[in-house]
This record gives C-alpha cells, sequence and structure tokens, in this order.
C-alpha cells in the first residue's frame, strides 16, 4: 500500500490564513472528484475560516473525559476507518488530551499517512523544535506544543502562507483573529512588529534550507554536476599554512557581498595520511570560519585538485577561493600545482587565486630525509669501503659470467639503499656500473665495452639500481612518515579525549614532552601552570604563541620541530578549552539576569491584562455611586460598595503577589523567622478565604521557624488552590505532623489531580494547569508560595491524594524547643 502524501501549510504567526488556504485546497481537491474529509479544523471562533469548511464533509470529533471535564479532539480511528483519499487536519503541533492513543497530533497524522491517506495540515514556525528557543528569545513566549523539524522536512510539500507583519496586525485590529478584550494584549505584546518581522525571517529562511534539501536530492536522482547558481556559496581551500587565516577572511568579504550566501571552509587531506598540514593551525582555521558564520569541512583524496572540486561541486558551490602558489618556475614545469589544475577543471565555478606575503603552495614545503643522518652516513660508508671490498673479492674468486656480476652488484645497491637511503644507492649504482665496466666487462681496464649485449646488460643494471634505489627510499620514508604520523594521530586522540573528558591538558602535555613545567599566559598573567610558573619567555626553553590572547611556555628541555606541531595542537586545545570554560562561565552568569528579564516581560505582560478586570470592577462600582443620573437605595449601594472592596482586595493580593515574586527574584525579599505555632497560622489564612476547609492538626504539633507573614500568604495561596478544585461536598483537609526536626503540613484535595510528570510545572509563574478560566490572576500562587517557602529553609513538593486528587506537602523547620 502506497504511503500518503503530506502537504503542509506553514505560518510565521497565527492569524496569517494558513487554515483558510488549506480549506481551499481542499475545496479545489474534492472538486477534482477526490474525497476529501475534514478530520479536525480549529476555527478558533473566526466567522471566516468556519464558513470555508462549507459543504465538505466533517468526521466527527471524539470527546475524552480529563480531569472531570470533556474535551474534543482528532476521531482517529473513525477516520481511518472512513479511509478517505485525503484528510484535513489543523494545528500540527497539537498536543492531545492525556487518555488519546499518540500524545502528539503529528504522530496521529504519521499513522494517517502510512494508512496510505494524504494528509493537509498546518504548522507555524515557532513549533518547529529545531526554532522554539529561538523564537522564545525574540518573543519572551516560550511555545510548549513543537513537531519535530525531520517531519515537516519529510512532507512532500510546504508551502508559505505570507503576510507582512502590518496586514497582520490589521487583521488583529479589526478582529479577525482573537476576541476583542485580547486584541490589546496581543498588539502590545507577541503581534509587534519586530516579532512579526523576525517570525518572517525565520519562517522563510526556514522554508529555503527545505527548497535548499530538495533541489540537492533533485539533482543527486538526475546525476547532475553542473553547478547551478541558486545561492552563492564560497568554499575556500585550506593547506593549514599560515595564510588561511588571510583567505578565510578574503573568501569571508566575498561571501557577505551577496544576502544569505553560504562560507564553506574544506582542507583536503592526503588518503595516506601523510600531508604535513599543521593541526594547530587548521584547528585555529576552523574557530575563525565558525566565529564568521560559515561551517568547517576535511575531505580525503590521493588528488587534492580533483577531491577540492568534487566537494565544491557536491555542496552547489559558485566560487572557490585559493592561495597563489609560491612555487618557483622549475616546479610550476614539472606539475601545474592545485591552483592552476583547479582553475582549468572548474568549470562554471569561478575561482579565486589570492595572492599574500604568506601564500604558499600545498607542496612547496621542504621535504625532510627520510633516514637519519647516520644511516645516510653508513651509506655513503658502504659505498666507498664495500663496493671496492666487493670488487678485490669477485676479482679474486673464480670467474663468472657478467650475469652473475650484474646480480651481485644489484644485490649490493639494494643493500645500500636500504641502509643509507636514495642518495647513497644513486652513488652506489654509478659507482658500481663504472667498476663492472672496468674490471668485468671486455676490453678490461677501460671505460669501453666491446659487445653489444653487455652495454645493455649494464645499462639495464644501472636503471633499475636507480628504480630500485628510488623505490626503497620512498618506502622508507613513507614508513617513517607513517610511523610519526601514527604518533601524533595517537597524541593528538588523546587531546581530543582529554577536551572531552575534562582532563588537565596542560597536564598531560607535560606528561607526554616529559618537561618540567608548563604555563599558559593570558597577555603575560599566569592564568594557567603545571610545574613552576614561568613569565619569563628569555627562561623558558620553548615558546608556543597559541593566538593574539595567549601563550604557552615550556620549560625542561629544546622542542625538536617534529614535536612542535603537537605542542601547538595541545596548546589550541587548551586554549578552545579554557575559552570554552569563560563562555560558559558568562552564560552561567547570564542566565539569572535572563531569567529576571523573561520575568519582567511576563510580570508587565500579566500585569496588562489580569489587572484590568478588578480595576474595571471598582471603577464601575465608584462611578455609579458618584452618578447623579441613577437613584440607589441602600441595598444597592451596599452591593456596589462590597463589589469595590472585593475587587480592590483581589487587586491588592494580585498587586502583593507580583511583588514579592519580584522581590523573591531579585533576592531583596526581607523576612524575619520567629518559632511560631501553625494552630495560630492556619485559623488566619482560613478566615482570609472563607471557605469550608477540615482542619486536623494534633496538639502536640511543635512550632515552626517561620516568618508570620509570608507563612500566612503561603497558606492562603496553596489552601487557596486546594478549594478552587475540590468537588462540592468534599472540602480541602489540613493535617499536620513531625518527621525528625521537621513539621509537615499537608493540604490534601480530592479534585482532579495533576499527571506526575507536570508536578514541576505547576510551580512556574504565570502556569495554570487544568484551571478552566484562566482570567482570575496570573497563575503565582504555587510559584511564590515554594519560592517564599524555600527562602525560610522549607520545602513545598506535591503528591498525589489516594483516590484522586493533590497533596501540596509544606515542611518547614521545627522551632527551637521550650
Amino acid at each position: 500500500m502506497a504511503r500518503g502524501e503530506l502537504r503542509i501549510y506553514l505560518g510565521a504567526a497565527p492569524g496569517v490564513g494558513k487554515t483558510y488556504s488549506m480549506l481551499e485546497e481542499a475545496h479545489r481537491r474534492a472538486e477534482r472528484g477526490t474525497d476529501v474529509v475534514v478530520a479536525l479544523v480549529e476555527t478558533h471562533g473566526r466567522e471566516h475560516t468556519a464558513a470555508m469548511i462549507g459543504d465538505l464533509e466533517v468526521v466527527p470529533r471524539k470527546r475524552i473525559g480529563y480531569r472531570g471535564v470533556e474535551l474534543e479532539e482528532m476521531d482517529l480511528d473513525a477516520v481511518l476507518a472512513r479511509k478517505p483519499e485525503v484528510a484535513v487536519v489543523d494545528e500540527l503541533a497539537h498536543t492531545n488530551v492525556p487518555g488519546s492513543r499518540h500524545p502528539k497530533r503529528w504522530q496521529d497524522v504519521q499513522e494517517l499517512l502510512d494508512a496510505g491517506i494524504s494528509v493537509l495540515t498546518t504548522v507555524n514556525v515557532q513549533h518547529l523544535e529545531s526554532l522554539n528557543d529561538v523564537v522564545a528569545q525574540i518573543t519572551g513566549v516560550e511555545q510548549r506544543e513543537t513537531v519535530p523539524d525531520a517531519v515537516v522536512r519529510k512532507a512532500e510539500q510546504v508551502e508559505l502562507v505570507d503576510m507582512t507583519p502590518e496586514a497582520l496586525r490589521r487583521r488583529m485590529a479589526h478582529g479577525n483573529i482573537y476576541l476583542p478584550e485580547k486584541i490589546d494584549a496581543a498588539l502590545g505584546n507577541y503581534f509587534r512588529t519586530g516579532n512579526l518581522t523576525a517570525l518572517r525571517e525565520l519562517a522563510l529562511l526556514w522554508l529555503a534550507d527545505k527548497v535548499d534539501d530538495q533541489l540537492d536530492k533533485y539533482r543527486a536522482d538526475h546525476r547532475i554536476d553542473a553547478t547551478w547558481e541558486t545561492r552563492e556559496r564560497v568554499v575556500v581551500a585550506l593547506t593549514g599554512g599560515p595564510e588561511g587565516g588571510t583567505l578565510i577572511r578574503r573568501a569571508a568579504r566575498i561571501a557577505a557581498r551577496n544576502k544569505g550566501a553560504d562560507l564553506l571552509a574544506v582542507h583536503v587531506a592526503r588518503n595516506d595520511g601523510l600531508a604535513g598540514a599543521d593541526p594547530a593551525e587548521l584547528a585555529k582555521q576552523r574557530v575563525l570560519v565558525e566565529s564568521l558564520g560559515g561551517t568547517y569541512h576535511q575531505v580525503v583524496g590521493p588528488d587534492v585538485p580533483q577531491a577540492l572540486l568534487d566537494f565544491a561541486r557536491g555542496v552547489n558551490a559558485t566560487q572557490i577561493v585559493l592561495g597563489a602558489s609560491s612555487r618557483g618556475r622549475f616546479a610550476q614545469i614539472i606539475t601545474a600545482g592545485v591552483g592552476v589544475t583547479v582553475t582549468a577543471m572548474s568549470g562554471t565555478i569561478d575561482v579565486h587565486l589570492v595572492t599574500h606575503e604568506r601564500v604558499r603552495g600545498a607542496f612547496s614545503r621542504r621535504v625532510p630525509p627520510a633516514l637519519s643522518l647516520s644511516r645516510r652516513v653508513s651509506g655513503y660508508a658502504l659505498v666507498l669501503l664495500g663496493l671496492p671490498a666487493l670488487t678485490a673479492l669477485l676479482h679474486l674468486a673464480p670467474p663468472i659470467d657478467l650475469t652473475n656480476d650484474l646480480l651481485i652488484f644489484l644485490a649490493a645497491v639494494v643493500g645500500i639503499a636500504l641502509v643509507g637511503g636514495l642518495w647513497p644507492a644513486l652513488l652506489a649504482a654509478v659507482v658500481g656500473s663504472l667498476l663492472l665496466n672496468w674490471f668485468f666487462t671486455p676490453p678490461f681496464g677501460k671505460f669501453t665495452i666491446a659487445e653489444r649485449d653487455n652495454l645493455l646488460a649494464l645499462a639495464i643494471f644501472v636503471v633499475v639500481a636507480l628504480a630500485v634505489s628510488w623505490v626503497v627510499d620512498t618506502a622508507a620514508r613513507k614508513t617513517r612518515q607513517a610511523a610519526r604520523a601514527s604518533a601524533e594521530a595517537q597524541t593528538l586522540s588523546t587531546i581530543a579525549g582529554g577536551v572531552i573528558r575534562g582532563e588537565r591538558l596542560l597536564e598531560r602535555l607535560r606528561e607526554t614532552f616529559g618537561l618540567d613545567s608548563v604555563t599558559l599566559l593570558s597577555h603575560g598573567s599566569v592564568i594557567n601552570c603545571v610545574g613552576d610558573p614561568c613569565t619569563d619567555a628569555q627562561a623558558a626553553d620553548a615558546e608556543v604563541r597559541v593566538d593574539e590572547e595567549y601563550t604557552l611556555l615550556l620549560k625542561g628541555h629544546p622542542l625538536e620541530a617534529s614535536d612542535r606541531r603537537i605542542v601547538e595542537a595541545f596548546a589550541a586545545q587548551a586554549a578552545l578549552a579554557l575559552k570554552q570554560e569563560r563562555l560558559s562561565a558568562e552564560a552561567a552568569a547570564a542566565k539569572p539576569l535572563a531569567e529576571a528579564d523573561r520575568m519582567r516581560t511576563a510580570l508587565l505582560a500579566a500585569v496588562s491584562h489580569d489587572l484590568r478586570t478588578p480595576l474595571a470592577s471598582a471603577k464601575a462600582a465608584v462611578a455609579g455611586l458618584l452618578s447623579e443620573d441613577v437613584h440607589f437605595d441602600a441595598d444597592d449601594r451596599r452591593e456596589l460598595l462590597e463589589t469595590a472592596n472585593i475587587s480592590l482586595d483581589r487587586l491588592d493580593r494580585l498587586v502583593s503577589n507580583l511583588l514579592d515574586m519580584s522581590r523573591l527574584q531579585a533576592g531583596a525579599l526581607g523576612m524575619t523567622t520567629i518559632d511560631i505555632g501553625l494552630e495560630e497560622i492556619v485559623p488566619r489564612a482560613l478566615d482570609d478565604l472563607g471557605g469550608a476547609v477540615v482542619t486536623r492538626l494534633p496538639a502536640d504539633l511543635p512550632a515552626v521557624r517561620a516568618d508570620p507573614g509570608l507563612l500566612e500568604r503561603i497558606l492562603v495561596n496553596v489552601i487557596g488552590n486546594a478549594l478552587r478544585y475540590s468537588p462540592p461536598g468534599r472540602p480541602p483537609l489540613v493535617t499536620g505532623s513531625t518527621l525528625g526536626d521537621v513539621v509537615e503540613l499537608r493540604v490534601i484535595d480530592h479534585g482532579p489531580g495533576i499527571p506526575e510528570e507536570r508536578w514541576d510545572d505547576v510551580f512556574l509563574p504565570f502556569q495554570r494547569l487544568g484551571d478552566q478560566d484562566n482570567h482570575t490572576g496570573v497563575g503565582l500562587g504555587l510559584a511564590l508560595s515554594r519560592g517564599l517557602t524555600e527562602a525560610m529553609g522549607g520545602t513545598l513538593t506535591p503528591s498525589a491524594t489516594p483516590g484522586g486528587g493533590l497533596t501540596m506537602i509544606l515542611s518547614l523547620p521545627a522551632g527551637t524547643p521550650a
């Protein structure tokens, strides 16, 4: 059975017309004869959206009971049983009512798709998982309902429903999105022009990435290698040399000239693992690339130009930035070089060869000797002493033919190549050919050859000797480089593992290279040291410059040139680790400020909405009393005064909670703790509430150490919350007990309760879980109560009530025994 197709209507914010556009598409398909049903559409009271459903078949919703309330959800089983060709399912990121088959609506949609039913759905950009935190930072509102990006990216079609911020705000002002009482708050908070502009840009950029993915898939499916210049992509090639920073900045400037251009840095490593790139330089250049908004990549290939072009074509690059080679003319005659080869083979990709005084070619580095000095000296000694000795031995021995003499000298040349490397072997080949010519080729004693066969044999000897010498020397060089590369790789893997495990890199550096001390300086000041600190570069045995800020001083013994690269990699990783720690510390320090800012934003948002009702009630009551147009009798006047009094009391509690929460967040809440009995505080709280509450406090319950005023505020909030949710005829119960040096007060209700996984959510400011009335407070009660309790050294924790309901356990330190 073929899987259904998913079409998503993406919007930057509520009200842009996603649902309307989705229903228009549903009508178009129905008019073409497609079997379309409306599985679920959320109209949110919008008349035009509701009217757009028209004559489309609507599958009745399923009613699910939750916490004493019946809620409606999409009837997944009914839609599967109906099995239409297309189902319309609104709000993909919606969280289903507990008790549904799936916790999320997008999972319902996946089941419909698996059943072969195509789906039309909607989603806002703020509900995409990858953008959730970004949207929260922009708008100050965290969206708890999200959908994984992978679900949306796998959709066959994603259509952006776009609207300018000004047009959307006009729709809001005309009452086409929210109810009139919510318009002012929405326009002043979430629907600010800046917020809507940022959300619109996020939606456009996210959809552009989705289109890029579709284009890449199309090109891959149709084997299209040619560059399609749909977006500028600048690739900068790095060799690990000091010119890399210049190339990266030049490429970044090229990318910056084109809005939305991508910057990609790539280092091509030889597939034999023997490339001489400096890991410390590459680490610095990677940090630079990422700081400029680019990405770093590393590819492996035997042919550097071809590997670079393969990468560029694979990412659909439009421009390549290379460093101009500084090789000499003779070297350029032998090989064209990376820059010239890439330019010749690039096709439609533009190539920039950047010149700089430090720019060098990929192969301009001096090749170090393959063997040690002692082995090369031994090789030359064998040539000067061994070959004459071999000649004398063969001359004194019984005569053999020239072929055997050639083989014996060839074996000697191979042996010399194994001992001394290429140049001693080349000298041995030349000297050996001369000795063979003089002593063993007729006419003897002359550098002439009488027979043509002997000339050919001697020529073959020279060629074979030279070839074997080259192969043996190359093998020795590769073996040595491979051993060195293996040691460096093992050391670098140790560095990486140390960074991941949080080990002290400087200690590991001292152990690895047998140093006495390692000191890391920042602008001349010691920030980390292993061993005796060293602050003078003249007194150090080695100085490694990490960057403009950090310097590494080493004492113990001078470093070999080959070891310096590894030390630079150590230094680069140590500096990166320190910067990461510093950024983490700064982020940790900024988190409370951000939280306080978020709290202030939420406070302002809450005050703008929730203070309106009590203020309006009090104002209306007072205005009625002052009016001379209407005559009120005594009962009416008393009722108006009571209304004003109740509204002002409510306003007083609300403002007190807001101020206490602000002081609590700022750490400026004053308190005076004394020993006080709960039998004295609980009745005060109940007098303020006025509801029916059962109390069972033991007579021997010890006093608690608390601030009386704050404790009364806590009890009013906690018991008031229990009263709000207790069913008729089952009032809350307040009991007390002791547990060691702690007194526990339990406030027990038999209401609908809260799922255990959401217990922590009830203590978040501005949360009113399961509250049917979201217009009677800002949801600060329990958040403030926990904060006040913890400020007094206690705890406030929820627990499940046996038989259903919620129990709040208030634990406070017991008072001093009498």
